[in-house]
């Protein structure tokens, strides 16, 4: 074979994506869903949250009640009750109320706002029962007030208490009972939380700040409506969609099982990792660079070994491979050389077809893809898989993967909800590039941060041929000059992929 045929643009290639079908499903736990491809819609079971909550600590009240409330003239609240955690409110708010509450609470009726602990103060408690009678307090209680406490209990015995509370001074209680016994108590007194905490929401708050309706507070389905599809077919699992299923009660999802991808590596001067390296022989790179782009991008790599330049072997290794996998990736042999045979091996294997021989890119113009409707896919269903035969070149096949690659596999495993799958960089071009007309070309570059009072990020070209590792090592990312463009100037802003 002596010249490419089938030559596309790079645009037409990406448009063959629909010709190939995605992987099948599976169930696994929510724990495990991290990073898999939802198969089906989700909808929500219940509203959610199914309640008006508290989003503050504090109390629940009726925003009216608060209006015009500041520091100077605060507004007087009767507090008629706390609402425990994880259970329903045995009380209502009315105007000139208000409820005890923490985050997460549910709101009582008549309550729609909360007002944040740090903007009351506690102001009475009116009174305690306990076993003996009922001992009643008159309570003010500022950094230097005094506090006095008279209690009469069963009519005989007199208990006077008086106490002086600042920030720093204990609390000295001397009582006097039935002009008998003197009793001494001196402790340290109670923090405003611990005092607020300890009337389990009964007494007086003063508010020093008003509120307005809803504020402080999620509404009853704020955040999702019964029957709302909240996570959509194709959707890549991140932490916070873990998240909302288990919110929902959902503990098993239906995603896209993890797709196959077949990885040989061909060539009469291929070496395993293992081996001596003998004069005109090189270590299989291209096959453990390309397991990584496979595992980075959430598929499994399955290794097919080295192929030596035989093309009956060569068929033998890539049948078995097309059965065995969802897709196929073949290093090397992709050209037009009297020794590069994948194409010819790949036309003879039944039901599948070449569909593209040549990109017009660079690096990367040796490309093959075609498509095998040979049979089932590995879990049974039918299935068009993509074959490609990638350059030899290690930063050919890498610039190829990412480029056009990439985008056939997240079509296999089933992607579809993803805005933001390539991300790419401002920077500023620090020397001119040029570029040939009728190709899209892929500048490696290096980022480096500018100097200066305005710094920026410098996007710097490495130079290189496509067979030097370093060039790919060194690089940050690729810079596309579109085949229309002849080249691109120093100090022209341009977007760069990262890698």
């Amino acid at each position: 074979m002596s010249h490419f045929f089938k030559v596309k643009s790079l645009e037409q290639v990406i448009s063959l994506v629909s010709e190939f079908s995605v992987v099948g499903t599976e169930i696994v736990s929510v724990s495990e869903a991290l990073s898999r491809v939802l198969a089906v819609d989700i909808c929500a079971a219940h509203d959610l949250p199914g309640f008006r909550r508290s989003t503050m600590d504090g109390y629940a009240v009726c925003s009216a009640s608060t209006f015009g409330a500041s520091e100077s003239t605060p507004a007087w609240l009767d507090v008629v009750g706390a609402v425990a955690m994880g259970g329903v409110p045995d009380f209502s708010v009315g105007p000139g109320e208000a409820g005890k509450i923490a985050t997460g609470g549910m709101l009582p009726p008549g309550a729609d706002s909360v007002v944040m602990v740090e903007h009351t103060e506690l102001v009475e408690h009116i009174s305690m029962v306990d076993d003996t009678g009922v001992v009643d307090y008159t309570s003010i209680v500022d950094d230097t007030a005094v506090v006095d406490h008279t209690s009469i209990v069963d009519g005989t015995a007199v208990v006077d208490h008086t106490s002086i509370v600042d920030d720093t001074a204990m609390v000295d209680h001397t009582s006097i009972v039935d002009d008998t016994a003197v009793v001494d108590h001196k402790k340290k007194p109670d923090h405003r939380e611990n005092v607020q905490d300890s009337l389990a929401g009964r007494g007086s708050i003063e508010v020093y700040k008003s509120v307005a309706p809803l504020q402080n507070v999620i509404e009853k389905d704020e955040d999702f409506k019964k029957g709302e599809v909240v996570l959509h077919k194709g959707t890549v699992l991140r932490s916070q969609e873990a998240g909302l299923a288990a919110a929902l009660g959902i503990f098993q999802l239906e995603v896209y099982r993890l797709p196959k991808v077949g990885i040989i590596s061909t060539g009469d001067e291929i070496v395993p990792l293992s081996s001596p390296l003998t004069p005109g022989k090189v270590r299989d790179v291209n096959s453990h660079t390309l397991a990584s782009l496979v595992k980075e991008a959430g598929a499994v790599p399955v290794m097919f070994g080295i192929v030596r330049d035989n093309q009956n072997e060569l068929f033998d290794i890539c049948k078995r491979a097309i059965e065995q996998t969802d897709m196929v990736l073949i290093s090397g042999g992709s050209s037009v050389g009297s020794r590069d045979f994948t194409v010819d091996v790949l036309s003879s294997l039944d039901a599948t077809e070449i569909m593209v021989h040549g990109i017009s890119i660079s690096p990367g113009k040796p490309t093959i893809l075609a498509g095998s409707r040979s049979g089932e896919n590995i879990s049974g269903e039918n299935h068009v898989k993509a074959v490609w035969g990638l350059p030899g070149h290690v930063v050919s096949a890498m610039v190829v993967f990412r480029v056009v690659v990439l985008p056939f596999l997240r079509n296999l495993r089933g992607i579809t909800n993803c805005v933001f799958s390539g991300i790419k960089i401002p920077a500023k071009l620090t020397r001119n590039v040029a570029s040939a007309q009728g190709r899209t070309d892929y500048i490696r570059v290096k980022l480096v941060r500018e100097d200066g009072n305005n710094p920026g990020i410098l996007a710097v070209p490495i130079l290189g041929k496509s067979g030097l590792i370093r060039t790919m090592v060194m690089a940050d990312g690729l810079l596309e000059v579109p085949e229309n463009v002849e080249g691109i100037e120093k100090g022209d802003i341009v977007m760069v992929t990262p890698v």
